[in-house]
């Protein structure tokens, strides 16, 4: 199956996928992911998922205001703040509206402690926004805001996605919609002008190309984490 759904291949993000295919599936494609497209995850795992997706998502806002600090342009600053406004004030709203309906309101979430996985993942995107620049901060990000939308993308793509009866459904139309897409395509291509103002339009030839897979590695193993993290508590 093809690695981009989304993405341009050409892309940063495209080539970035594309340096560990292997990588890469491992996420997109990960049991977790196959079971919401089946609709046969078991509901502990997808409850233990939202819990520690919601307290994700409030470190995931403070790396993109710590983005906007790190940006120099007025461009770059006014989008970093537009997705810190996104998040805060329209994704965690949605968010708990949603763990709502699988049984979890907003003191469960709130007073929920944060597994090591959560932990770990964060810890590294922030750990790279405070010793690096925005690229690296940047490319710390892309797995998750990109990653999601190559999975939503995928799973509308394939027929076998079951729908009707799937308690998941909400889940795969939210990442596979086109409001999703855009957000991811929007990511995409931010990373791209960053890339070009610091490393310039042949990103393999920078010396900073090898630190730059690093992270990015980093970040997608971490998000296979996360996802195994929901499978554990199934038992």
């Amino acid at each position: 199956m093809s690695l981009h759904h989304l993405v341009e291949p050409g892309s940063l993000a495209g080539r970035l996928i594309a340096a560990d295919p292997a990588l890469w599936r491992a996420y997109t494609e990960h049991p977790f992911v196959a079971g919401l497209q089946a609709g046969t995850l078991p509901l502990s795992a997808f409850r233990a998922y939202l819990v520690q997706d919601y307290l994700f998502l409030i470190h995931f806002a403070r790396a993109w205001a710590l983005a906007a600090v790190k940006a120099e342009d007025p461009d770059e600053i006014r989008a970093c703040a537009a997705t810190v406004h996104a998040l805060v004030d329209e994704e965690l709203k949605l968010h708990i509206g949603y763990c709502a309906g699988f049984g979890l309101d907003e003191a469960a979430l709130r007073r929920a402690p944060e597994h090591a996985a959560t932990t770990a993942y964060t810890s590294f995107v922030l750990e790279r926004g405070l010793a690096g620049d925005l690229l690296d901060l940047l490319v710390a990000l892309a797995p998750c805001v990109v990653g999601y939308g190559e999975i939503g993308a995928r799973l509308a793509a394939d027929p076998a996605t079951r729908l009707d009866g799937n308690p998941y459904r909400q889940w795969i139309e939210t990442y596979a919609g086109k409001a999703y897409a855009e957000v991811a395509r929007a990511a995409a291509a931010q990373l791209d002008r960053v890339a070009a103002a610091r490393i310039g339009p042949e990103p393999e030839r920078s010396p900073r190309w090898p630190a730059l897979l690093a992270a990015f590695a980093r970040a997608t193993a971490l998000e296979i984490d996360f996802w195994r993290m929901g499978l554990d508590a199934a038992g």
